[in-house]
């Protein structure tokens, strides 16, 4: 391999801790690096041995004067294990690379690539003894400890990387000694502090990227020192003040990338005279101001990124006058004015064209059929208008087209033909008209776009007439809305084609007919939106096939007949079902109470009758149930008291009778309305009904008591005899009905689950967030905002939407590593199963694209503002500490998450990776389970999934080691450990654990002795304090022993190598229930 530098690269190994010794033969050395590897698949090192000369072994090269090694070359070998502290002993040794894949900073793309890795500790001091060292990269793994100052001592070093670890600290003090350094990467290390002024001195440096760091304080004028800079990374900082005018003096510079930063006092219009920059990116800095003439000088210009600069005042004519512009991204600013119309023609390389979020006017210019490269075209959220000229037939490198909230429309009736000249699109992804005035018939053209099409959004248009049956052509489809037009006639058979499909939103049309049959075909479907239109017919039972099915809309129609029984049976539905508004009759099936993950319930206003059924109970996660409008009558079942989440009651205007329960008293509701019944007795005065906006019982003519604002007469008093007789009767009548609700249950339904969601509205139907609303909910990803950081994420703290102060967890993958979209799309389809109120919940999700162009995924959550178990358990930040009680809690909402995903799910999910710190903590101090990035779904099979081991040390169960698939015992074990860190207070790979003694082991030893002696000091502390407290009762004091002893003996048994001897998540359930149990009655 010929290089122009001597090279150290270390990039490439599992842990690797490194020590030099004294000097050795280079043969000797170099069997001492071999002896160290525990893997080689390509059998690289095979020739390494004594029966060649060294410098005929494979990947070692020789100096042909002195004949000793130089260079060593393992890339793309896959070599695994631990680097020997004997690489320092070659003494003519310049250049050791080990490299698995493309490397892809801009200017080593030439010369190597690396992966990522896991190496760790510190840099070593002792590389600072190869004196004759030029290359040094350790890129993309995770050592820690800050760059060391003695590196410095390589004076004649040319190239350091360190790129992707998490090293932290500051810039050291070397730079005045590395005059010689022309590439210097340390993108995305955790590196604190102010760029130092030294970095003028460096006149020969050509690359510097320091992105993706937490620098903060001004960039330094004086880099106009560097006078030979050729690429500039300042990216994703928190640096402040203003672009530096000196920045002007670099005229090599191609490349200045400043976005995600605090920078303000706009762009200066001095940086014309950088007329080789080919790339400048700005975007993410609250700059202000205009986009000056001058950038017009920049002739050598291909990207330009200026997204949400709060830039405003029209486009530069002079930006047409960059005719090698291929990316364009102007978006989320205030900009004003049209665009050229001969954008075209000045502008033909154009590809990535991005103008979203602005306040742009006039015409869509036809001259955009000259940018035959053009493969992205966004221009949302704009007030462009007027018919489409663009000759789309032209621009057939097109994937996403997304022109939606703009005021297009030519008021003609064929306007939509255009989607004609789309028909050779063979990559387009996305096609996004929504929210425009577009009018006309949806042509049948639109069955012959690309099978690659997963987005059609046209909602919220003028379109008419039918829907025609070519648009089941879309077979890769998963997103069709077509909602809040004119559409008419039937819904066409052929949706049924799109078995891909997860959201169908066809609502407020006045689409007619039956729903299809076929409609039970979308076995992938999330969300269907039917409501608004005219209907009718029965409700499909085929749509019990959806077994993915979150949330169904169906009211404001007009159909007809009883639920289908296998709707009913959907326990995928956990958001919304609304039935309301129909001519739906007959009784309420008992199997509603199969709902048990079902959010809202909306029934209302149709002919329902008969009685409400007791099973209704089971629906234990309702926040909003509504019965209103119907012909229900008697009582309100006892069995509603179980539906402690409601938030939202209205079953008004109905025939009920009986007593207000009083159980409402204690229920968190908001909205209560009983109006219009035959209601009797006294009303409450507690709880809801202690707010007279907050309930309504008009209409209701037996009642009586109740708060003074109701005016209502006051309660006669009883008798004793009476009381004691009334209390007779309706203990008989309780009894009764307890009898005959257990025999209902016991013949008719199935074992129900607890599970609790909190409030999902109607209103986020349609939600969906952008990467710039993330940026800015985030602060730009500031390191203030970070709460955490992984292998594949980092999560932020942020606040979503302006009207809502309420926060959100914002998991954004690191798309770089590998795994990262395997993570993203692993827990995605997780999610899209899981709804328990022990599992964290999702609120939406972003697959986007930066300012940048770069894929951007995210996930955002519920907040949960006390933190981690691992916080509590581990960290110092925590002054309070978990009690007894409060930690068996937890553990038994884990166990029931585990329970749910075990036993409930279906198909069955395997977490994969459970440890303190994917616990987290809401308000109430009840655990949610979350990252599902490595989840595995039992029975299915996963490509490339020959990756090694997956999950965290300590945690992993040992069968995995040895090639074992994933099972639930797996995650049996890892809680097993779980537990007895959260009892004894010790991480299971602590310093006192090794192969003779695992945390499982020393917990299994303490059973034999005294449990005591294990337990985590402050849970002892708080168990002795409380044992003083009750020194005057002996029992209970040795309950609460027995309760020690009883967790940890839960633990051990989770935590055996065996699998199929672990204890079954459902008998840790009891046990863990027969515990609370007896601390709570203490």
């Amino acid at each position: 391999m010929n290089s122009k530098y001597p090279m150290v690269n270390l990039s490439s190994f599992s842990p690797i801790h490194f020590l030099f010794y004294s000097l050795v033969t280079d043969h000797e050395a170099l069997l001492k690096i071999k002896s160290l590897i525990t893997r080689d698949p390509y059998g690289a090192l095979t020739s390494w041995n004594d029966s060649l000369h060294l410098c005929n072994w494979s990947h070692v090269y020789c100096g042909k004067r002195h004949r000793r090694v130089t260079y060593i070359d393992l890339s793309s070998q896959g070599l695994e294990g631990s680097l020997s502290p004997h690489v320092g002993n070659l003494s003519f040794h310049v250049g050791f690379l080990l490299v698995t894949t493309a490397f892809k900073e801009p200017f080593l793309k030439k010369l190597i690539g690396l992966s990522n890795n896991e190496l760790v500790g510190s840099i070593p001091k002792e590389i600072s003894s190869l004196t004759k060292l030029t290359f040094l990269s350790l890129f993309n793994n995770k050592l820690t400890g800050g760059i060391p100052t003695i590196l410095g001592n390589i004076t004649s070093l040319e190239l350091f990387s360190v790129r992707g670890n998490p090293l932290g600290g500051g810039f050291p003090n070397i730079l005045s000694q590395w005059k010689n350094l022309r590439e210097f990467y340390a993108r995305g290390c955790n590196l604190t502090g102010t760029i130092p002024h030294e970095i003028g001195h460096l006149s020969r440096l050509t690359v510097l990227s320091l992105a993706n760091n937490k620098f903060c304080g001004v960039i330094p004028t004086n880099i106009s020192g560097c006078s030979n800079l050729e690429q500039l990374y300042l990216s994703d900082n928190e640096l402040v003040g203003s672009i530096p005018k000196e920045i002007s003096t670099l005229t090599k510079l191609t490349v200045l990338s400043l976005f995600n930063n605090k920078l303000t006092g706009g762009i200066p219009t001095i940086l014309g005279n950088n007329t080789s920059l080919e790339l400048f990116s700005v975007a993410g800095n609250p700059l202000g101001g205009t986009i000056p003439d001058t950038l017009g000088l920049m002739k050598s210009l291909k990207e330009i990124y200026f997204g949400g600069c709060n830039l405003y005042g029209t486009i530069s004519n002079s930006l047409y006058n960059l005719s090698l512009l291929a990316n364009i991204s102007l978006s989320d600013n205030q900009l004003t004015g049209g665009l050229y119309s001969a954008i075209g023609a000045r502008l033909p390389n154009l590809v990535f064209f991005q103008l979203w979020g602005n306040q742009l006017s006039g015409p869509l210019p036809a001259s955009i059929s000259n940018c035959t490269s053009l493969e992205l075209l966004e221009l949302g959220k704009n007030k462009f208008s007027g018919p489409l000229k663009v000759d789309f037939s032209k621009l057939t490198n097109m994937y996403i087209i997304n022109i939606d909230g703009n005021l297009f429309g030519s008021k003609e009736a064929d306007e939509m033909k255009f989607i004609d000249s789309l028909k050779n699109y063979t990559r387009l992804q996305m096609l996004s008209l929504a929210k425009c005035k577009f009018q006309g018939v949806l042509p049948r053209s639109i069955g012959n776009l690309s099978n690659q099409l997963q987005e059609l959004w046209f909602a919220d248009n003028q379109l008419y007439g039918n829907l025609p049956s070519s648009i089941g052509n879309l077979v890769g489809l998963n997103t069709l809305a077509l909602c809040g037009n004119q559409f008419t006639g039937n819904i066409p058979s052929t949706i049924g084609n799109l078995q891909n499909l997860e959201g169908l939103c066809l609502d407020e049309n006045q689409l007619s007919g039956q729903i299809p049959d076929s409609i039970g075909n979308l076995s992938s479907l999330i969300t269907l939106y039917l409501s608004s239109n005219m209907l009718e017919g029965v409700i499909p039972s085929s749509l019990g096939n959806c077994h993915h099915l979150l949330e169904l809309y169906l009211n404001d129609n007009k159909l007809n007949g009883k639920i289908p029984i296998r709707l009913l049976q959907l326990s995928s539905l956990s958001i919304t079902l609304d039935l309301s508004r129909n001519n739906l009759f007959g009784s309420l099936p008992i199997e509603v109470g199969n709902l048990n993950m079902l959010t809202t319930l909306n029934l209302s206003d149709n002919n329902f009758s008969g009685k409400i059924p007791s099973s209704l109970g089971g629906c234990s996660s309702l926040s909003q149930l509504s019965l209103k409008g119907n012909l229900f009558q008697g009582m309100i079942p006892l069995s509603l008291n179980s539906l402690k989440g409601l938030v939202v009651l209205d079953i008004s205007h109905n025939n009920l009778s009986g007593h207000i329960p009083r159980f409402f008293e204690k229920f968190k509701l908001e909205h209560l309305n009983l109006s219009y019944n035959d209601f009797e007795g006294e009303v409450p005065m507690v709880g809801v009904f202690a707010n007279e906006s907050a309930f309504s019982v008009l209409g209701n003519r037996r009642l009586c008591g109740g708060i003074i604002e109701l005016g209502l007469p006051k309660c006669k008093e009883t008798s004793k005899f009476t009381k004691k007789f009334h209390l007779y009767l309706i203990v008989t009548l309780v009894a009764s009905a307890l009898f005959t609700a257990t025999c209902l249950a016991y013949a008719w339904c199935k074992k129900k689950r607890k599970s609790h969601l909190s409030q999902s509205s109607t209103s986020e139907r349609h939600l969906k967030v952008s990467y710039n609303r993330l940026l800015k909910a985030t602060n730009g990803f500031s390191e203030s905002n970070l709460i955490g950081t992984g292998g594949y994420s980092s999560v932020y703290k942020g606040i979503l939407f302006e009207d809502n102060d309420t926060f959100v967890a914002i998991k954004v993958l690191h798309l770089q590593n590998r795994g990262a979209q395997r993570s993203f799309m692993r827990e995605c389809e997780a999610w899209r199963n899981l709804r328990h109120r022990n599992l964290l919940k999702i609120i939406t999700s972003c697959s986007s694209i930066d300012f940048q162009g770069n894929p951007f995924k995210a996930l955002v959550y519920e907040f949960m503002p006390n933190g981690s178990l691992h916080d509590w358990l581990h960290s110092s930040r925590n002054t309070s500490r978990l009690n007894l009680l409060q930690m068996i809690k937890i553990l038994m909402d884990v166990a029931n998450a585990l329970d749910y995903i075990h036993n409930h799910c279906l198909p069955t999910i395997i977490h994969g990776d459970l440890k303190p710190s994917n616990i987290l903590l809401d308000n109430d101090m009840v655990a949610h389970v979350g990252d599902f990035g490595l989840a595995r779904f039992l029975g299915t099979s996963y490509q490339n999934n020959s990756t090694g081991i997956r999950g965290t040390m300590g945690y992993i169960a040992p069968e995995y080691g040895l090639g074992s698939e994933m099972t639930s015992n797996g995650d049996i074990y890892s809680f097993g450990i779980l537990v007895l860190e959260a009892m004894t207070g010790k991480h299971p790979t602590d310093d006192i654990f090794n192969e003779d003694l695992s945390l499982h082991k020393f917990a299994s030893m303490a059973l034999l002795d005294n449990v005591i002696d294990i337990i985590d000091v402050t849970i002892l502390n708080l168990y002795q304090e409380q044992r003083i407290v009750l020194q005057n009762n002996e029992e209970n004091a040795k309950k609460i022993e027995e309760c020690l002893t009883l967790t940890i003996k839960i633990g051990v048994a989770c935590s055996v190598d065996s699998p199929t001897q672990r204890m079954d998540v459902k008998m840790v359930v009891r046990e863990l229930q027969r515990i609370l149990d007896t601390l709570e009655n203490i």
